[in-house]
């Protein structure tokens, strides 16, 4: 599925939290569940996908991360709640 993404990944349920951006969300989330990604995400074992939001253009999708980097784990946590309430891995549900 190609289409302009911002992700929301996690090592446990209230745990470690990456926000990333993608162009192509499940091909991205593959990659962080098999340790093909140095950084963050990987070091804290973030490989849950607990929330995501799909955008048209990349650069919207960027302008939303960026501000959900910038907002606070509270605001982090409220959605993740929002959306994936009993912190389910999504990523199986994006290839249905």
């Amino acid at each position: 599925m190609r289409q302009a993404a911002i992700y929301i990944l996690a090592n446990q349920r209230n745990g470690a939290l990456y926000t990333g951006v993608t162009s192509d969300l499940s091909r991205r989330i593959f990659r962080h569940k098999h340790g093909l990604s140095e950084g963050f995400s990987k070091r804290y074992g973030c490989t849950l996908l607990v929330y995501y939001e799909f955008y048209d253009a990349i650069t919207d999708a960027i302008a939303r991360e960026k501000q959900i980097k910038a907002g606070s784990r509270k605001k982090k946590l409220f959605l993740i709640e929002s959306m994936n309430p009993g912190w389910t891995d999504l990523y199986e549900s994006l290839n249905n």
